[in-house]
């Protein structure tokens, strides 16, 4: 699937392109993503990769890529799919699947943003065929979001938001100390540090990190077998009762490719792991994929234990500027890292084009929707 460039002027255009293209000149992709403005990594080609090696993407998967003169300006991979905001009719999405947290494109980070986004816009126009766009997990709050949506504004769209929750971060500040000091939770901090203490007095508590190589594999394996130990194996959710799940982590993790470092930090006791995190740095942030951590160590908050080291670490080391806890709402993280970031799902629609639903009834019919589904977690979260 590839359609003919549209060009804004004799250096720029944007067109419909497939993965398996794109795949052809992984440079050009991996140089996208080392200059992007973009604090996920999920659009990357490793990520993507990753994806396709597991069998939850074809290579047929399609993105809309803006060209410039110096190479890829811009990615979003995208799929048209009948969804209740359409009334069952077909719907424009960014690419999800289980294990995406955030969905703003690919976008280079240079003085030409605005005729970027111009251009992906009128290339999101072409790609859903006029169709209306639902899009979730938008942060709206970074330069990105709020430039997308300035730039469909130009274009004359409509747009509203269905959904809104603010997403917990952690900034990094001068020094661990001066984020205790900031802390607004402090009484959080000290409850943890107290646990820490209570831990360590029944053996030898260690911190560490694994980043490439056997002890990265060893990490993920130990990662997926304490997970399905769990609750999650118990209700077949863990990764490792998932074979495209399972076959997604060991692959996304295998090793660093391109601009995407991998990271797995583990928290032990005696040597045994109590909770493990899988996460991935790109452009300066950390994306917190997948925790997990031993039920029977319940009473010590293991899982949050490991993530209040993982900011300490943040600090001591510098090994990134920001956390992104890559959360929903009512996340047990929320008094622990203290910054937000706002994450929206937006409906969108092209100018001019025919419509049977106006975007305010869109909006409501995916507020409903949400509704009903939260509403049916909880009902089945209490049996």
């Amino acid at each position: 699937m590839k359609t003919e460039p549209q060009r804004a002027d004799g250096q720029r255009s944007v067109s419909i392109v497939t993965y398996s293209e794109l795949a052809t000149d992984p440079d050009a992709w991996d140089a996208l993503m080392d200059r992007a403005l973009t604090t996920h990594p999920h659009y990357s080609r490793h990520v993507i990769a990753a994806h396709h090696a597991a069998g939850l993407v074809d290579a047929n998967l399609a993105f809309v890529a803006v060209q410039g003169p110096s190479g890829l300006d811009a990615l979003l991979p995208f799929a048209c799919k009948r969804d209740v905001s359409g009334l069952g009719a077909k719907v424009a999405q960014p690419f999800l699947s289980p294990f995406v947290t955030q969905t703003s494109p690919l976008v280079a980070d240079d003085p030409d943003l605005s005729e970027t986004l111009d251009l992906l816009v009128t290339g999101l126009r072409s790609a859903s065929a006029d169709r209306v766009w639902r899009w979730p997990l938008l942060p709206t709050s970074t330069k990105l979001g709020g430039e997308l949506l300035a730039a469909m504004d130009r274009a004359g769209w409509q747009h509203g938001i269905a959904h809104r929750f603010e997403r917990p971060i952690v900034e990094r500040r001068t020094s661990y100390d001066a984020f205790l000091a900031g802390h607004p939770h402090r009484s959080r901090i000290k409850d943890l540090h107290r646990r820490r203490r209570r831990l360590s007095e029944r053996g030898t508590l260690s911190f560490d990190v694994a980043s490439h190589g056997p002890s990265l594999r060893d990490a993920v394996a130990s990662f997926l077998a304490l997970e399905r130990a769990g609750w999650k194996g118990r209700a077949g959710t863990a990764l490792a009762c998932q074979p495209q799940h399972e076959s997604f982590a060991r692959a996304l993790f295998a090793d660093a490719s391109g601009p995407v470092g991998l990271r797995a930090d583990i928290l032990r006791l005696d040597g045994r792991p109590l909770s493990i995190s899988l996460a991935l740095l790109a452009g300066g942030t950390v994306t917190l994929l997948k925790t997990t951590y031993d039920e029977t160590e319940r009473s010590s908050a293991p899982g949050l234990l490991l993530e209040a080291q993982i900011i300490e670490a943040l600090h001591e080391t510098e090994f990134a500027r920001r956390l992104d806890s890559a959360t929903l709402a009512g996340s047990v993280l929320e008094d622990i890292f203290p910054d937000r970031e706002t994450i929206c799902e937006i409906v969108a629609a092209p100018s001019g084009a025919p419509r049977l639903l106006p975007v305010d009834w869109r909006i409501r019919l995916a507020m409903i929707e949400r509704d009903a589904k939260a509403l049916i977690k909880r009902i089945l979260g209490r049996r």
